[in-house]
């Protein structure tokens, strides 16, 4: 079973020539700090590629030569309401690219340890928060499965629920549940090496004054590494950030995997490519590692 892309040609060119040229120019223009050591997890947004790309590509340009094993997606359902979190049961996902392999071992897994992971295919269909990810992915990291998960409603518990899950499954290799390998060795050659994503944009249509604002405050709680402190602020207003949830679930796997460091690379708003300051939705990139 194949999930067919729901916004190519939209949200992205649905031309696999046209779509390559523009996430390679996009991972060109951005120059962020090479990381130090492996990286966990990313942050990254999911708005239209000409709007988030130029963002996007300052997370997954730190990934550029590096090997992984899997990519586990995480970002937050806008079309269906639902509790918990859905996990995709096709085997592949669709890009103009050619197809992405779903690694249904590894969903399989994180969907036997965690209660609010579920089968809900309808979360999935029409959503765009992971499968404007796709194009990076494919790009930067080809050949390398996925596990697509859907956030409905961003609770404390789901959130943290999963995050829990992830850190579980990913510190055992579901194909090997007795290896306990350190998912910071470089040198364990059993290393699962499987990167986090979540996808999240900020705060939408405020002005940009206000907007930087409001980013602010989730900028903080990234570079903090504080996951607890970033969900105290979604249950005060979940306004801050779309994927909020999904930053959260990412944050808490990575800290339980051994990660210690967050940093934003990169943040701006739409009204960097549109030139409408009065009404804007907030981008930003961040490594964890």
């Amino acid at each position: 079973m194949k999930r067919p892309a729901a916004v190519a040609g939209r949200w992205y060119p649905d031309d696999a020539k046209r779509l390559a040229w523009d996430v390679d120019r996009y991972l060109a223009e951005a120059t962020p700090d090479a990381p130090s050591r492996r990286l966990r997890a990313l942050i990254a947004p999911h708005a239209g590629l000409i709007y988030s790309g130029p963002v996007a590509a300052f997370a997954y340009r730190q990934l550029q030569g590096a090997s992984c094993k899997a990519v586990v997606l995480v970002g937050p359902s806008h079309f269906v309401p639902f509790s918990g979190v859905s996990v995709s049961t096709a085997e592949e996902w669709e890009t103009p690219m050619g197809p992405i392999r779903v690694d249904t071992s590894l969903a399989e897994a994180i969907r036997a340890a965690c209660p609010v992971v579920i089968d809900l295919p309808d979360a999935h269909r029409r959503e765009h928060s992971l499968e404007m990810q796709l194009p990076f992915v494919a790009r930067v990291l080809p050949g390398v499965p996925i596990v697509p998960l859907v956030m409905g409603h961003q609770t404390r518990g789901t959130a943290f629920a999963l995050g829990e899950a992830l850190a579980h499954v990913l510190q055992n290799d579901p194909n090997d549940p007795n290896d306990p390998n350190d998912p910071n060795d470089p040198n364990d050659p059993n290393d699962p090496n499987v990167l986090l994503i979540a996808s999240s944009d900020l705060s939408h249509y405020e002005n940009a004054i206000t907007a930087a604002r409001m980013d602010a405050v989730v900028i903080r709680h990234i570079d903090g590494f504080d996951d607890a402190g970033l969900m105290d602020t979604l249950e005060q207003d979940p306004r801050h950030a779309c994927g909020g949830g999904p930053i959260v679930s990412v944050l808490h796997a990575a800290r339980r995997l051994g990660a210690n460091e967050a940093r934003v690379v990169r943040y701006a708003d739409s009204g960097a490519v549109s030139g409408d300051k009065t009404s804007v939705v907030g981008y930003l990139a961040a490594g964890i590692w």
